[in-house]
């Protein structure tokens, strides 16, 4: 096996291009979320598709995301090969994966009324038959998941990081695109709960294109890089297959725990109405800040956790988790405090308009609040994860898992009795401290010992100044609502403005006197690809 060869890219030009791509996308999202939340508000079409989209999300998001199993499988071990090698393997990847998972899409598409009444036992029957409508339209992304991750895995193997990251605007315009419709035949309808089947219907055929748009457009790509063709081939004992293949099924296993996580969440949610649109609403909010950094952090990251997984390599690999996580907690901590702070006026600016009105904004602040907590633990997991990938361990992750979905669920029982909806997200927020620190001490055994103490302290003043900074915003957005009011979207707009800039520049402070590396890197990397354009 050759040696592969180094990118030219340094990780802070990659973090560069991943960002620049990845919040034009996330900007797209929430435009196309806005949009979905003017038309239908928390009303039963949305209310649906909460349910429908549990398994083609889930397998859009775990196969065929960026960092997923699949992704990070092909990563992990074509980075380590030569390009030469890579058509074949990945040809033959293809075709295991996506016969595998175009069985799978018909399951899913049969099964579609027994998968809602699992899912959702508890709700209403118009809101059922829609999801049930909605399930079968979505039921071939099963497949084009698969074939998207691994593409995409091949291509960021290959050093091409751009189109992986604009990806999702793509779908996000087909499902633009399908509302401008819905809004062109049915005008001021839109609203009226009779028409609520066809709404759902179009939300979910616009999903589909969305995901079979992205698929088309990375082959092109794929196929001129010569990193393999729309040819069938079932080489298993190809070099490397197996190394795929040993990364991708239990890493794929241990992100499917987690899908069952958020299946027992709105196993436990069906009983309260608007809880999943609610739940759905303040995810988008959070996941827009969280997919940017994710992205920055772990697309450059995992190809050098890879290739740092020889023993010899170890203490520059020790240096380069450190990295993660201090990266993660000067991005997530200040950035969850501020969230909190200003979650109420957040939601209004986003969302409040037509059908979402104000009794949506205050269910859907209360649920961001939450999410807000555990910004840091889930970033900080996903990083921990991504280095046991690297080293070709997926079984640790896995085992983890296992055990966190009876955690779950015990938490979700007691949460929901004491904080509502939003005890939901308190459940996943506990899991992924558990996580985060079970991923800890294996890796601390694993690598024969982590710096414990040098890495702890300065994380624990970043929270104590995260937290310190929320207070000044909370501070200075109650300042501000006490002279100009609260009602208004300027308003509001401004008060978030100056409010956030508030708590940025006391976390900026404090975080200036911890005298770590990451902040400079971190400032830097904000310099060359924002302010300097």
């Amino acid at each position: 096996m050759s040696n592969p060869p180094k990118s030219s890219r340094s990780l802070v030009n990659i973090a560069g291009i991943v960002a620049i791509a990845t919040l034009i996308s996330k900007v797209f999202g929430l435009v196309r979320q806005q949009s979905i939340a003017a038309a239908f508000g928390v009303g039963p079409a949305v209310d649906a598709f909460s349910y429908a989209y549990v398994i083609p999300g889930f397998l859009l998001i775990l196969l065929g995301g960026i960092n997923g199993p699949f992704h990070s499988a092909m990563v992990s071990v074509l980075s380590k090969r030569d390009r030469n090698d890579a058509a074949i393997l990945v040809e033959t990847i293809t075709t295991i994966i996506g016969g595998a998972l175009l069985l799978v899409s018909v399951l899913v598409f049969l099964g579609a009324d027994v998968l809602i009444h699992l899912i959702g036992p508890g709700l209403e029957a118009d809101t059922r038959a829609i999801a049930v409508q909605q399930l079968r339209i979505m039921s071939p992304m099963a497949m084009l998941a698969g074939l998207i991750g691994i593409g995409f895995g091949t291509l960021n193997s290959a050093d091409h990081y751009w189109l992986p990251s604009i990806s999702p605007l793509l779908s996000s315009s087909t499902v633009l695109v399908g509302l401008g419709i819905l809004v062109l035949v049915l005008g001021d309808n839109i609203t009226d709960p009779r028409y609520a089947m066809i709404g759902g219907i179009v939300l979910a055929a616009s999903t589909l294109g969305g995901a079979v748009v992205q698929w088309l457009a990375q082959l092109p790509v794929q196929w001129k890089a010569g990193l393999g063709r729309l040819r069938l081939r079932f080489n298993i004992h190809e070099p490397g297959v197996m190394d795929v293949l040993k990364v991708m099924g239990p890493a794929t296993f241990a992100s499917g725990m987690m899908q069952i996580n958020v299946y027992t969440d709105l196993f436990f949610a069906s009983s309260m109405p608007q809880a999943a649109a609610a739940l759905n609403y303040a995810n988008l909010l959070v996941q827009t800040p969280l997919g940017i950094i994710s992205s920055v952090l772990l697309v450059p990251l995992l190809p050098v956790f890879s290739r740092l997984a020889d023993p010899r390599d170890w203490p520059e690999l020790k240096e380069r988790v450190r990295q993660g996580l201090f990266l993660t907690a000067l991005t997530m901590l200040p950035l969850g405090a501020l969230m909190m702070a200003l979650a109420f006026p957040i939601v209004r600016v986003v969302y409040e308009r037509f059908a979402f009105d104000a009794e949506a904004s205050r269910l859907v602040s209360s649920v961001l609040i939450a999410y807000g907590i555990g910004m840091f633990v889930y970033l900080g997991r996903d990083v921990l994860v991504r280095v046991f990938y690297g080293l070709g361990d997926a079984d640790t992750p896995f085992k983890i898992s296992v055990v966190n979905i009876f955690l779950n669920a015990l938490l979700d029982f007691i949460l929901i009795q004491l904080f509502g909806v939003p005890g939901l997200v308190l459940a996943t927020v506990g899991v992924n401290l558990i996580s985060m620190v079970a991923l800890l001490w294996f890796l601390d055994r694993r690598l024969q010992g982590l710096p414990w103490e040098t890495w702890a302290k300065p994380i624990v003043l970043m929270i104590g100044g995260s937290a310190i900074a929320g207070a000044a915003c909370w501070a200075t957005r109650l300042g501000i609502e006490s002279v100009l009011g609260t009602e208004g979207f300027f308003i509001q707009l401004v008060n978030i403005t100056l409010a956030g800039a508030v708590g940025l520049g006391v976390f900026g402070a404090i975080a200036a006197q911890l005298r770590v590396p990451e902040v400079a890197l971190l400032v830097n990397l904000i310099k060359q690809r924002f302010v300097r354009r």
